[in-house]
């Protein structure tokens, strides 16, 4: 199985366009469009019956203490952990690709709506659900796609991997609300096949620059 996106090569740079959070042209960060990419994919192995699509970050500090204090960088040698942008689960074996912009668009304070959402699939939880866990402003079920925001003082580059799931069941064992290590955990005995996509992004302006 194969996927792809017209906006970047696998392993480049994702454009900015698919972060929530970019540079503006002084360097200060700023909201982004937070479009979901296009995707798209292909040589689907029979007996597929639906897929689940997760997008997750690797490269996201254990430990909050440094992030975005623009007198220090987040040590690189800081142990990293994952941190889920999108989980999608219940795509029709029919769909063979996705719009750019067809799950998001803007970031929405609070989150935006789910599970049920577009093709008759479910959204799960994404990890901004707990980011934001502790800000009264800001606080709210994440469903759905919001994509890169990044520490501006982060000595790393981070990883993005879209991983899209071929399953032999039409429905995801797993109930509403889940988040991106429960569908894992769910869908590993009907994963008949799986593809990745991987880009990278930062908004550290010494590793722009660099």
């Amino acid at each position: 199985m194969k996927l792809w996106s017209d906006s970047w090569i696998n392993g480049e740079a994702i454009p900015a366009r698919h972060a929530a959070g970019r540079l503006d042209r002084h360097g200060h960060v700023e909201n982004s469009d937070n479009l979901s990419p296009p995707l798209a994919w292909g040589d689907v192995p029979a007996g597929t019956r639906s897929f689940s699509l997760i997008c997750h970050d690797f490269d996201v500090p254990s430990v909050a203490d440094d992030v975005n204090r623009p007198d220090r960088e987040v040590p690189e040698d800081l142990p990293r952990i994952d941190f889920f942008h999108w989980v999608l689960a219940d795509l029709p074996v029919g769909i063979t690709s996705l719009r750019e912009g067809e799950f998001s668009s803007g970031f929405v304070a609070r989150g935006k709506p789910g599970p049920a959402t577009l093709h008759g699939a479910r959204h799960g939880l994404n990890d901004y659900t707990r980011w934001f866990s502790g800000d009264p402003a800001m606080a709210g079920p994440y469903f759905g796609y919001d994509g890169p925001f990044p520490p501006f003082n982060d000595s790393l580059v981070h990883h993005y991997v879209f991983t899209l799931y071929a399953l032999d069941v039409e429905r995801a064992p797993v109930a509403d609300p889940f988040d991106g290590n429960a569908l894992r955990r769910a869908i590993y005995p009907h994963v008949l096949a799986e593809a990745t996509l991987s880009g990278t992004y930062t908004l550290n302006r010494r590793l722009v620059r660099g």
